[in-house]
């Protein structure tokens, strides 16, 4: 009996890694890394001010890679199994959680010492970017019927990164210069992000209740 029960989870990973997008999220893990590496391309010594800016382009491009984390072209056949919404979806994931760490070691890696912020407020910085647009495409997937969501997604997320400067007001900005007075309590405002960002994407990855009683009545 654990035999098989082992062998129905290995078979599982083995069907849901095969949905994963990689080719979208290895490209925005490409790009990403292209971006970090611009100081080490360009002449000239690169400050911690131009580090810290490709760093949040990087993590940006990445997080778009992982707007379309979620796609799955066969959804409205696969909607009926019996593994649950929220396993499928930590699944996916689970398998990029260890890629993604990878790539940001690498990105930190390509740029240049001196030209490195503080690392671990940016990685939270990263980390609240990647989980938005998951959350996003959580809310799409939860929301919409739509199987491939992810260019949308991505458009919202890029969109919001964008317009966020300009909208924000100055006691609520994210996007500070390290160094600034603000540096730490923009830091707490990125901590609460990232935790709301994993809260929306958790609860949208619950099963709708129409969607648990069909199951359920065949």
């Amino acid at each position: 009996m654990r035999r098989s029960d082992g062998g129905a989870r290995g078979a599982l990973v083995v069907a849901v890694a095969r949905t994963v997008p990689w080719r979208a999220v290895g490209a925005g893990a490409a790009v990403g890394l292209l971006v970090a590496a611009l100081p080490r391309l360009l002449s000239g010594s690169p400050d911690a001010w131009l580090g810290l800016n490709l760093l949040r382009a990087a993590a940006l491009v990445f997080a778009l890679g992982l707007a379309f984390l979620l796609d799955d072209p066969a959804r409205r056949l696969t909607a009926p199994v019996p593994t649950r919404r929220w396993v499928r979806t930590g699944l996916r994931v689970a398998l990029v959680a260890p890629v993604a760490a990878l790539w940001w070691a690498a990105a930190l890696a390509l740029l240049p010492r001196q030209a490195r912020p503080p690392l671990g407020a940016v990685t939270l910085e990263a980390a609240a970017t990647a989980f938005l647009a998951l959350a996003a495409a959580a809310v799409a997937v939860r929301f919409t019927d739509e199987p491939e969501p992810g260019p949308s997604v991505a458009a919202g997320v890029l969109t919001l990164a964008l317009l966020a400067p300009l909208l924000l007001p100055a006691r609520w900005a994210l996007f500070v210069a390290a160094g600034d007075p603000e540096w730490g309590a923009a830091h707490l405002r990125w901590a609460v992000v990232l935790a709301g960002a994993v809260l929306l994407a958790a609860a949208c990855a619950v099963e709708p209740v129409r969607g648990l009683r069909s199951r359920l009545a065949s």
